[in-house]
């Protein structure tokens, strides 16, 4: 995914599912993947399986902000990071380095998160 690869990195994605269909961030990555390649109702519905999987067990809200990120949905990405942030998540570590969270660096509520979790400007 990180070097554009989009429909290699899907086979890889579905690989590790198929190996443990609870992996949330494989779950993530696939749907991260979907959406920037356009493919929005297969994101969408990873969306929806990754909230009725956290009625039953934890399932980081960086995940799913992830694919509302690469939906383009910049305000219901900035909730689910937010309920990272209340939830002290420890994904939101990555919200420095990762690309994945290029779309949303621009944004004053990117920085204003950055400031809240304690990272440097």
């Amino acid at each position: 995914r990180q070097k554009e690869q989009y429909e290699e990195a899907i086979s890889e994605y579905q690989k590790a599912l198929a190996l443990d269909g609870e992996d949330t961030y494989a779950s993530s990555q696939l749907g991260y993947t979907y959406a920037v390649l356009g493919r929005r109702d297969e994101a969408n519905k990873i969306i929806d399986q990754l909230k009725e999987r956290s009625k039953r067990k934890y399932v980081s809200p960086a995940d799913i902000a992830v694919i509302y990120a690469g939906l383009g949905e910049k305000t219901q990405a900035f909730e689910w990071l937010e309920k990272a942030y209340t939830v002290r998540d420890e994904d939101l570590l990555y919200l420095k380095v990762d690309r994945i969270w290029d779309s949303l660096r621009p944004d004053p509520r990117f920085s204003d998160l950055m400031r809240r979790i304690g990272f440097p400007q």
